[in-house]
């Protein structure tokens, strides 16, 4: 006898509107990452792991690595995150088929199958790369240099601090060429020479 999974029936006639595939436009990105999933993706490795008979039949993996892939496509990660968006996006809903895991479940679902997982990324990638959606190529890193007040010549190091620590104190004890003082030293910033004190001024 082999393992019973609650239903994922995305095919199911509704009234309003007549089914999931009418939750999002043609041409979605959810209807790609699910029907992917339930007719490209080879998920022997999650499925064979489920041989226990007993209890209440889990969510369907299918639909948990289809959420998975879904949710990391729009930028929703956390467990807590992929949760609610089961409750409030209809996106998320075109997915999962109106089935709604809890985030422990998402998580542990997560967990157990990590490593498969990682091998179903590779197979996601492939199709997409067969299919256009993605390509090869050169990312670079723009080394423009621009003036800014951020500038190691403006900067101060621990040593440059401590001389002008004496001439910011000394001006502030006489109360005279303080601005000059402040101009020189290029620092408006609190001095703290002991790590344990409180900033002194």
């Amino acid at each position: 006898m082999s393992k019973t999974f609650r239903a994922w029936d995305v095919d199911q006639s509704w009234l309003l509107p007549s089914s999931v595939h009418e939750f999002v436009p043609a041409g979605h990105v959810a209807h790609f990452v699910r029907d992917t999933v339930r007719e490209a993706l080879d998920l022997l490795a999650i499925l064979t792991t489920y041989r226990e008979e007993r209890g209440y039949p889990p969510y369907h993996p299918a639909m948990m690595v289809a959420l998975l892939l879904y949710g990391y496509s729009r930028g929703v990660y956390s467990s807590r995150q992929l949760a609610r968006a089961c409750e409030e996006r209809v996106d998320f809903m075109a997915v999962t088929g109106l089935n709604k895991p809890d985030f422990r479940t998402i998580s542990a679902f997560r967990r157990r199958h990590l490593a498969a997982l990682s091998a179903l990324f590779l197979q996601v990638l492939r199709l997409c790369r067969q299919a256009g959606l993605v390509r090869l190529g050169h990312v670079a890193i723009d080394g423009t240099k621009l003036r800014a007040n951020a500038s190691r010549h403006k900067a101060m190091s621990y040593g440059r601090m401590q001389p002008a620590e004496t001439k910011l104190a000394a001006a502030i004890a006489s109360n005279r060429n303080l601005p000059g003082v402040l101009t020189s030293t290029h620092t408006v910033c609190a001095i703290q020479p002991d790590s344990h004190a409180g900033p002194s001024l």
